[in-house]
């Protein structure tokens, strides 16, 4: 069965027809750096990770971008909050969601371009826009520019709605609009905000719009046209509607399919900020660790809801553990290749709740022959196979060890201090006896006691 993907714009499931044969090229929207990431953003980088990973496993060349707004009006209201530096508080926060994606292993993008580093390609791709009769600087010396809607007939394909029914946008001053549904490509610098937060442009001083960047980026690294696009749901309208409708305008075919990620709720509400519901991710995984919260994250359908409790959590985290005691019963294996019936599933809209059944009753399978004392070799290798398709298998050196800091942390402990216990043991029995002592006061001096016993010698931290 050939891939098909449920494309928002049709909503219909469709068949994955790529633009050149053997390529994939797939663009998500990142994430705005304004606050320390929670586990509803981090869902996004985890869904989409697990695209491209199917992707390339399917056979596919795949260029994956995403990218990161780090500059916007909450970024600039949180930075004067906090008094520091706009650029200082975007930087910051990227590094924590780097942090993030990486304690859940997911993959850097081929590229993940910042918005500030495209000021030229947005500035052109506005310039074209108004060339073709789509957009206009307002007259009122703002220095803003607006995307005329009521010039593109197709506005609001995506989304389903009509102009009319929809509501005036709120991403800049109305007083310069013809229409107040008219949205923000270039916004001309206020008095209010630092001179750093704008550049230069045939309008004036200012700084883009939060669309525009994502058509100048996805323009520059994939071209005119390209397969997928990616992001939250939350992003469907009105960012998504606004990138599409500007780049066709501007004559650029855009994405092929467009596929949105639903939200993870606590008490039936999208997480966000703003209901001060969130969790950041350093916090949850002082409760599970990072290979736990992701399998929590890829079992649940990427198109479904998910209501977040930590009792789910640590469910999903004692599953995750059954996995693991089977491969460790197993023996090592390297990955092979995957079942017929994971495949079904993941080219079934990307369907892991149904892959993560089959790894489960190949999990099943595997210890049932060891329990009768065969081999569960090719069980353990698909187990492996299926498991680096999803991001979660435990010898993947990304996650390094994939147990807690202090699990981990006793365990380096405990074979230096064996080692150092064994050559004691040496000098001892070579009647080496000041070796043996020297050996035991230089593990005193690191704060570690020794207690000879009948078993043999135990060692404690003092």
């Amino acid at each position: 069965m050939a891939l098909r993907l449920y494309d928002s714009a049709t909503r219909e499931v469709r068949d994955f027809t790529p633009l050149q044969p053997g390529k994939a090229s797939l663009y998500v929207c990142g994430l705005t750096v304004q606050s320390e990431p929670h586990v509803g953003h981090v869902r996004s980088g985890v869904n989409f990770d697990v695209l491209q990973r199917w992707l390339r496993a399917s056979g596919y060349e795949t260029t994956f971008i995403r990218n990161v707004t780090d500059i916007d009006d909450k970024i600039l209201a949180k930075s004067a909050d906090q008094g520091r530096p706009w650029y200082n508080l975007a930087y910051d926060m990227h590094r924590e969601l780097d942090a993030a994606y990486a304690s859940l292993n997911v993959a850097r993008p081929t590229y993940e371009p910042l918005a500030t580093g495209h000021i030229p390609e947005i500035i052109a791709l506005i310039e074209e826009l108004i060339a073709k009769g789509h957009a206009y600087a307002a007259e009122d010396g703002s220095a803003d520019v607006y995307f005329d809607v009521r010039s593109w007939p197709a506005y609001g394909e995506l989304s389903g709605q009509k102009v009319d029914d929809m509501e005036a946008a709120a991403d800049a001053d109305p007083r310069g609009k013809r229409d107040p549904r008219d949205f923000a490509l270039w916004k001309g610098r206020k008095v209010s905000e630092p001179e750093t937060a704008s550049w230069p442009s045939p309008w004036g001083l200012g700084r883009p719009g939060w669309h525009i960047e994502c058509s100048a980026m996805a323009g520059k690294y994939l071209g005119p046209a390209f397969d997928f696009h990616g992001g939250g749901l939350d992003l469907r309208f009105p960012h998504h509607e606004n990138e599409q409708a500007q780049s066709r305008a501007a004559g650029r075919p855009f994405a092929s399919y467009w596929l949105h990620n639903a939200w993870i709720t606590t008490s039936g509400e999208k997480m966000s900020k703003s209901l001060g519901n969130s969790l950041v991710i350093p916090e949850v995984l002082k409760k599970v660790r990072g290979i736990e919260l992701r399998y929590y994250l890829v079992a649940a359908h990427y198109r479904s809801h998910v209501e977040f409790s930590f009792s789910a959590l640590d469910e999903a985290a004692s599953a995750f553990q059954r996995i693991e005691s089977f491969l460790e019963r197993a023996g090592s294996a390297e990955a092979g290749e995957v079942p017929d019936a994971f495949r079904e599933a993941m080219d079934d809209d990307l369907g892991t709740p149904g892959a993560v059944a089959v790894l489960h009753d190949t999990v099943r399978e595997g210890n049932r022959r060891l329990s009768a004392g065969e081999s569960a070799a090719a069980e353990a290798a698909a187990v492996r196979g299926m498991l680096d398709v999803l991001g979660l298998d435990p010898a993947d050196p990304a996650w390094g060890s994939t147990k807690g800091d202090d699990t981990a942390l006793t365990e380096a402990l405990d074979v230096l201090v064996r080692a150092v216990l064994d050559e004691r043991a040496e000098a001892r029995a070579a009647k080496d006896w000041a070796r043996a002592d020297s050996l035991r006061d230089r593990l005193k001096d690191a704060g570690i006691e020794i207690e000879d016993t009948p078993e043999g010698p135990k060692w404690s931290v003092n």
